[in-house]
C-alpha cells in the first residue's frame, strides 16, 4: 500500500502539472475569483485551477478566444497595481488563405481588460485595424461551464454527479445550467453587446469587416447565479467598475501606508495591501480576509487571525471582522465527524456541492488545535490596539467559552498540555499550522503517535491565558484574571521541563501521546519565543539556532533543519520556508530584543520579493539554499496571493520598528528601533489610534534610528525607547 493510501490524505491538491510551467493570473472578489492564463483564456483541465469560480464551484471552465481560427499572439498582460483590472494586449498571427498571406501580423490589436464585481466577470474587448486598409473580422469566444466542486479541481474524484442542464440561447447571449445532487441549481449567464453575429452552445462568433485606422469594442457579463431564476438587470462594464473603484477606495481610506525611500521595497508592501483587500470579503460580522488563491479563498480561522495579527497596526478593522465571524461560528456542540467540541474555534468552511453534501467534512470544520488559543491572543492584541470596551464586553462570552475548551477539551487525558487526536475519520491527521501527513516525527524519522502536543501551541495558550486575564480584569473579573495568570505561568514552567533539548540549542517540535520529546530542530520553536513562553536565555539561543545555515536559507527560516531525517527542500512543511511563519518569529525575536535577527528575516524575505511575479509573496517556497544571482525556487502548487504571506512584510517590518500601539493609553512606542541598510528612511502615514491620526517619519543614522512626528490630529503621545 502506498504512502498516499495509507496516510488517508483525502484532500492532498494533485499536481499533474506545476504552476510554474505557466503563469497565471487572478482575480477576485467576495465569494468569486477566477484564473486565467496570461492570454486572459481558461482551458479546461482537471485537475487543474484555471475557471471563474464562485462560492465553491466553477463556473466556467472554458473561455477561449481565436482570430480567424488562430490563436492570437500575446504582447503582454498584467494586473492593475491594485488589483482590480486584469488587462492582456494581443495582435493577430499572419493571417493566411489559400496559401496566401493575406494580413500581415502586428496589424490588428486586441485589448482584453477584465474585472470581477458581485458575482460577475465583465470583460471589454476593443479591437482596432492598423493597417491600409479593410480586414474582414472573425473571433471565436468558445465558452463551457462543468460546474465542477473546488475539491474536483483540485483532484478530487467523485462517484456521482449532478445533472447538466441544457444550454439556453438567446440571440445576444447564453446560459449554461447544472442541477447539483444537493438540489440547487446553479447557472452560468453570458451576455455579450453588441449583438454578435452567432450564438452557438458553446459561445460567441463576432464577424465584422474592419476598416483602416478604426475600432470596435463588445462588452461581456457573465454572471454566477445560484437557486431560482432571478431577472435583476445588471450595471454595464463603465458603471460596474465605477462601483468597484469606489468601493476599492472606501475600503483602503482605513488603512495605514507606507512609504520607504526604497521604491522595490514599496512595490512589494503595496502588491502585499492590494492582494489583501483582494482577498478580503465582507461578512455580517464584518471584514474577514480568505486564506488564498486558488484552493482556499474561503475562511480560514488560523489564517484569518494570523493575518489579521499581522495587519493590527496597519488597520484593525480586519481584527474586528475576524473576531465578529469567528464568535458567531464557535462550535457549541460535541460533533466528532467535524472534530467539533464546545467553544473551539472555526478551522474553515466552505461552501458547494461536496460540502453541502458531506462528501467532504470542511462545510464547517474544526480540526484546528490552534485556532481557540489564538482566538483570545487576537482578542487580547485588539483590546491593547483600539481600547475598544464595548467590543470586546460583546466578546467576552466566546472568549470564556474558548478558555474552558482549552481546560477541557484541549487536554482531555490531563496531560498539562493542549494536544490533539482528530476524531473525524475524514479529518485532518494533524491539526497545528502544519498539517501535512508527515511534519511530526521523531529524530529517526517516525511518526509520532497521538495525542500530540505542539511547542507553538503550548505558546498560545500561555499568551492566551494572559491575554484572558488582561480583558477578565478590564471587565471586573480580577479573580479570574489571577487565576488565568498563575495558570499561564505554571504552564511554562512544565513547557520548560518538558520541551527543552539542551543538545539542540531549541525547544522540542513536540511531545507525543508517551512522552516523548521529538528532538526535531524546526521553525515551531520560533513561534514559541511569539508566545512569549520561552525563558530569556533559552529563546535567545532558539534564536540563533533558528538562523544557523541548517535552519536559514539565505531567503528565510526552513520549516525544518537540512541536517534532520526527513528533511526536503520540496516538501510542504519539511525543508520549505513559509514567509507568514518567518514573520512571526521576527516578531519574537524582536521581543526578545534580538533585532539582529528581525532585520536578517526582513531582508530575506524583501530579496525574495524582487524576484517575484508583480512582487508577489507566495504561500511558500522551496528551502534551497539561496545562491548568488539567483531566485528561490518556487513550490510548485503555491497559493498566490495568500493573505498570511501577503501580511508578512509588514509584520517583519514592525518587528524591526520596535511600534507598540496602545490604544487604551493613547500611545505609540517604539522600542530600539532597528533599520536595515536598504531602508534609509520610513515614512507611516494616516497610522490611527481612536479617532487620532499620525504621519511619522523614521530615518536610519548608521546604527541609529530617529524619529520624527510630521503630523498630528487628536490626542495621542509618540515614544521612542531606547
Amino acid at each position: 500500500m502506498n504512502d498516499i493510501i495509507r496516510w488517508n490524505e483525502q484532500y492532498y491538491i494533485l499536481a499533474s502539472s506545476s504552476l510554474a510551467e505557466g503563469r497565471t493570473e487572478v482575480l477576485k472578489h467576495g465569494e468569486t475569483f477566477a484564473v486565467f492564463d496570461r492570454y486572459g483564456d481558461m482551458h479546461q483541465v482537471l485537475p487543474g485551477p484555471q475557471g471563474l469560480y464562485h462560492e465553491g464551484t466553477r463556473f466556467l471552465s472554458q473561455s477561449e478566444l481565436l482570430v480567424q481560427g488562430q490563436r492570437p499572439m500575446l504582447l503582454s498582460a498584467t494586473v492593475k497595481e491594485d488589483n482590480t483590472l486584469f488587462t492582456v494586449d494581443l495582435t493577430n498571427p499572419d493571417l493566411m488563405h489559400n496559401g496566401q498571406k493575406v494580413v500581415q501580423r502586428g496589424t490588428v490589436h486586441l485589448c482584453r481588460t477584465r474585472f470581477l464585481w458581485q458575482g460577475t466577470w465583465y470583460e471589454r474587448l476593443r479591437v482596432r485595424n492598423y493597417g491600409s486598409r479593410s480586414i474582414p473580422l472573425a473571433i471565436t469566444i468558445a465558452l463551457d461551464a462543468d460546474f465542477a466542486d473546488l475539491f474536483e479541481a483540485r483532484g478530487r474524484k467523485r462517484e456521482r454527479r449532478g445533472v447538466r442542464l441544457k444550454t439556453v440561447r438567446s440571440k445576444n447571449g447564453l446560459v449554461f445550467g447544472y442541477k447539483g445532487l444537493d438540489g440547487v441549481i446553479r447557472r452560468t449567464s453570458v451576455q455579450c453587446t453588441p449583438t454578435p453575429k452567432r450564438v452557438t452552445s458553446n459561445g460567441f462568433i463576432i464577424e465584422s469587416s474592419l476598416r483602416p485606422h478604426a475600432d470596435l469594442t463588445w462588452e461581456m457579463a457573465l454572471s454566477c447565479e445560484i437557486g431560482e431564476l432571478r431577472d435583476r438587470k445588471k450595471p454595464n462594464y463603465e458603471r460596474a467598475s465605477h462601483h468597484a473603484n469606489r468601493a476599492l477606495q472606501g475600503a483602503t481610506s482605513h488603512d495605514a501606508h507606507v512609504y520607504t525611500a526604497n521604491e522595490q521595497f514599496n512595490h512589494w508592501l503595496n502588491r502585499s495591501l492590494a492582494d489583501l483587500h483582494m482577498l478580503i470579503s465582507d461578512t455580517p460580522q464584518g471584514l474577514y480576509p480568505y486564506a488564498g488563491v486558488p484552493w482556499f479563498s474561503v475562511p480560514f480561522g488560523r489564517d484569518g487571525m494570523i493575518t489579521a495579527l499581522q495587519m493590527l497596526w496597519m488597520n484593525p478593522l480586519f481584527a474586528r471582522g475576524v473576531l465578529g465571524f469567528l464568535a458567531a461560528t464557535q462550535a457549541t456542540e460535541v460533533r466528532p465527524e467535524q472534530d467539533a467540541e464546545p467553544g473551539k474555534i472555526l478551522h474553515e468552511t466552505r461552501q458547494g456541492e461536496m460540502a453541502a453534501l458531506g462528501e467532504i467534512p470542511f462545510g464547517k470544520y474544526y480540526g484546528s488545535v490552534d485556532s481557540t488559543p489564538l482566538f483570545l491572543v487576537l482578542a487580547g492584541a485588539y483590546y491593547e490596539r483600539t481600547g475598544d470596551r464595548t467590543f470586546l464586553r460583546t466578546l467576552w462570552p466566546h472568549l470564556k467559552l474558548a478558555l474552558d475548551w482549552i481546560d477541557q477539551y484541549g487536554d482531555p487525558a490531563g496531560v498539562g498540555f493542549t494536544t490533539y487526536a482528530r476524531q473525524s475519520a475524514n479529518g485532518l491527521v494533524h491539526q497545528g499550522w502544519k498539517d501535512s501527513h508527515d511534519c511530526v516525527f521523531h529524530a529517526d524519522g517516525t511518526a509520532a503517535k497521538g495525542p500530540i502536543a505542539l511547542c507553538e501551541v503550548q505558546a498560545y495558550v500561555y499568551r492566551a491565558k494572559q491575554a484572558g486575564a488582561q480583558i477578565a480584569r478590564v471587565l471586573g473579573d480580577s479573580d479570574h484574571g489571577d487565576r488565568l495568570v498563575k495558570e499561564a505561568e505554571a504552564l511554562r514552567e512544565r513547557f520548560e521541563r518538558a520541551f527543552w533539548c539542551e543538545q539542540l540549542g531549541t525547544y522540542a517540535l513536540a511531545v507525543d501521546g508517551r512522552g516523548r520529546p521529538c528532538r526535531v530542530r524546526t521553525s515551531n520553536a520560533g513561534h514559541c519565543l511569539y508566545g512569549g513562553i520561552a525563558g530569556q536565555e533559552r529563546g535567545l539561543r532558539t534564536a540563533h539556532t533558528l538562523l544557523t545555515d541548517e535552519m536559514f536559507s539565505g531567503w528565510g527560516i526552513r520549516t525544518l533543519a537540512t541536517s534532520e531525517r526527513r528533511y526536503n527542500p520540496m516538501s510542504y512543511h519539511n525543508g520549505s520556508v513559509w514567509p507568514h511563519d518567518n514573520a512571526i518569529i521576527a516578531a519574537g525575536m524582536a521581543a526578545y530584543g534580538y533585532k539582529e535577527g528581525a532585520m536578517k528575516i526582513l531582508t530575506g524575505l524583501f530579496d525574495a520579493s524582487l524576484f517575484l511575479d508583480l512582487h508577489r509573496m507566495p504561500e511558500l517556497f522551496c528551502g534551497f539554499s539561496r545562491r548568488p544571482g539567483e531566485s528561490p525556487t518556487r513550490y510548485p502548487v503555491a497559493c498566490a496571493p495568500q493573505a498570511w504571506a501577503a501580511g508578512a512584510g509588514f509584520q517583519a517590518l514592525q518587528a524591526c520598528l520596535g511600534l507598540q500601539i496602545d490604544g487604551t493609553r493613547r500611545l505609540v512606542q517604539f522600542v530600539r528601533p532597528t533599520l536595515p541598510p536598504f531602508l534609509e528612511r520610513v515614512e507611516l502615514r494616516n497610522l490611527s489610534i481612536g479617532t487620532a491620526r499620525l504621519d511619522l517619519v523614521l530615518d536610519r543614522h548608521q546604527n541609529e534610528v530617529a524619529l520624527t512626528v510630521a503630523r498630528r490630529s487628536g490626542e495621542v503621545e509618540v515614544m521612542l525607547l531606547v
